[in-house]
């Protein structure tokens, strides 16, 4: 129900965003755009925060837990 378009069925993409995704009847190309960014943005402080420092402490044999984090690839893959 709260994503129903009044008067009738209309196709929508929604994307959920690093801040969490903004619920307006409307969605616009601009906040299609400001969730494009946010989405890049994850994706480069995953790489840099959790691929590139757990790669560096194996290289370093430093002993830590392993650090699970979801992967955003396929929304960017399908905005772009």
């Amino acid at each position: 129900k709260a994503l129903a378009v009044p008067g009738g069925n209309r196709a929508f993409i929604g994307i959920l965003d690093i801040f969490g995704f903004e619920i307006f009847e409307l969605n616009s190309f601009e906040q299609l755009c400001i969730n494009y960014a946010n989405e890049r943005l994850q994706q480069q402080f995953n790489h840099y925060v959790f691929t590139l420092e757990q790669a560096e402490y194996a290289r370093e044999e430093i002993a830590w837990d392993s650090i699970d984090f979801p992967d955003n690839q396929d929304v960017l893959d399908l905005i772009e």
